[in-house]
């Protein structure tokens, strides 16, 4: 029973700051800020499903697909900061006036709907620094012995990335009321500020990726010679 309570306390510890739901918030209420209450409530519900299947995927399945496609975690890490930081500059840019897209057949919400993966699940709300942090603890499962053991590590973790996810529903689902409470100004200022926030962790995912990238460059370079005969 220890051994669940801890692994699932260190798994929700490891990801909840790099998800980060209530800023997420605040950054899903700025690109949702034409919709309805009705539609943001369905958006919140989605990307709260696909950030739970996102994260137990990485969780169970990350090092296999990166082994099998050869890509390493600081490839990741640098592809996955560029597109962070690419969102959040863009978000930066627009503040909280990005208006809801209509579709050309008229039906209100649908182009806003397709996006409940990309770009608001996938990399704005669980993005590759989330996914790098599970796969890695996905990774320590290689170290337990035990098939008991292993069987508690998996649930009490799929147990916190639930609990993450439920987090984020409720964080989104009610994103509206902080509009009400901050203001159009003061919701303006937050999601710039999660912007620029949203920003610089691309750019810090980024730049360790990249920081690891160079360090086996550097290492590489400097290893001595073999022996020759």
């Amino acid at each position: 029973m220890n051994a669940a309570i801890n692994t699932f306390a260190l798994v929700l510890a490891s990801i909840f700051p790099v998800v980060n739901p209530p800023g997420s918030a605040l950054v899903f209420l700025g690109f949702t800020s034409g919709a309805t209450p009705e539609l943001r409530s369905v958006l919140a519900r989605r990307v709260a499903l696909n950030s739970f299947i996102l994260l137990v995927c990485s969780f169970l399945l990350g090092a296999l697909i990166l082994q099998f496609y050869g890509i390493s975690i600081p490839i990741l890490r640098v592809g996955g900061g560029f597109i962070v930081a690419v969102s959040g500059w863009k978000l930066l840019n627009e503040g909280s006036h990005k208006e809801l897209e209509t579709p050309t057949d008229g039906t209100p919400g649908t182009r806003l709907l397709d996006q409940a993966f990309y770009p608001l699940t996938l990399p704005l709300t669980t993005g590759p620094g989330s996914m790098a942090v599970v796969i890695s603890i996905g990774l320590s499962e290689a170290t337990i012995s035990s098939p008991a053991d292993r069987l508690i590590f998996v649930v009490a973790s799929v147990v916190a990335i639930a609990v993450l996810a439920a987090t984020i529903l409720l964080c989104f689902n009610y994103a509206d009321r902080i509009q009400r409470i901050l203001g159009q100004g003061g919701t303006d200022i937050a999601v710039r500020l999660s912007a620029f926030i949203l920003f610089c962790l691309g750019l810090q995912i980024l730049w360790s990726g990249g920081s690891d990238l160079l360090r086996s460059v550097f290492v590489a370079g400097h290893a001595p010679a073999p022996p020759t005969l």
